[in-house]
């Protein structure tokens, strides 16, 4: 269940990594300024790979918990994460298909990944279906207060309402290195009071990945269990 807690929030969250580029849009100038940085830097990206780490606090806990690994992505729609601590788990993405291995339980989870979507404001940049403008509501463009080099531009998105469905995500907050415009953190506060926040560090483009290290071959002897 924890698995599929952190899962969730990785793929709510890291949708916006492979195509924020395409959808920004905003009303107020120092926000388009923003965001036609950021657009022009993922415009450019083919594939991505970072590491990560996930720090995850539900409501109702007084303790969170942190994961980190490895990241890959690659334009149009291909995603794995692979958690290195404090347990292997690996986790792709192929379209609409997701597939989440356990080494350790001999174990494959397989569904829709509009089964598992924590929101449908993610899972539509996910699928790369409308503009962020449509999606989410853009708030501010802010700067942390502590100064010097540390200063690190934000985005604060707010999911719109989607027929008379109620978003189940109350905001994101996007954090970006200043010299690249690429997205250093990515905090999602869901309206249940849970919190994930995602910090990438040693951040790759387009070095070539090969689309079979983003493909998953089910292992001999692994039970596949399919989400209903």
């Amino acid at each position: 269940m924890m698995l599929l807690l952190r899962a969730l929030a990785l793929i709510g969250i890291l949708g916006f990594t492979i195509l924020v580029s395409s959808f920004w849009a905003a009303s107020v100038s120092a926000v388009e300024d923003l965001v036609g940085k950021v657009d022009a830097r993922y415009a450019q990206t083919q594939d991505l790979q970072a590491d990560f780490t996930q720090e995850t606090i539900l409501e109702g806990f007084t303790t969170g918990f942190t994961s980190s690994g490895r990241l890959y992505l690659k334009k149009p729609g291909l995603l794995r994460w692979d958690y290195l601590q404090p347990s292997e788990e690996q986790i792709y993405v192929d379209g609409d298909q997701v597939m989440m291995y356990v080494p350790e339980h001999q174990q494959v989870v397989k569904g829709a990944l509009t089964q598992m979507a924590a929101s449908k404001g993610p899972l539509a940049l996910l699928q790369g279906v409308g503009k962020l403008s449509q999606q989410f509501t853009i708030l501010e463009s802010a700067v942390d207060s502590k100064g010097g080099s540390d200063e690190l531009p934000h985005l604060t998105l707010v999911p719109k309402p989607a027929g008379n469905e109620a978003p189940t995500i109350e905001k994101i907050v996007l954090q970006l290195f200043p010299d690249s415009y690429l997205i250093q953190a990515i905090t999602l506060f869901e309206i249940s009071g849970n919190i994930s926040r995602v910090m990438f560090d040693h951040i790759q483009v387009n070095k070539g990945l090969s689309p079979r290290l983003l493909k998953f071959e089910v292992p001999p002897d692994v039970v596949v269990v399919e989400l209903p």
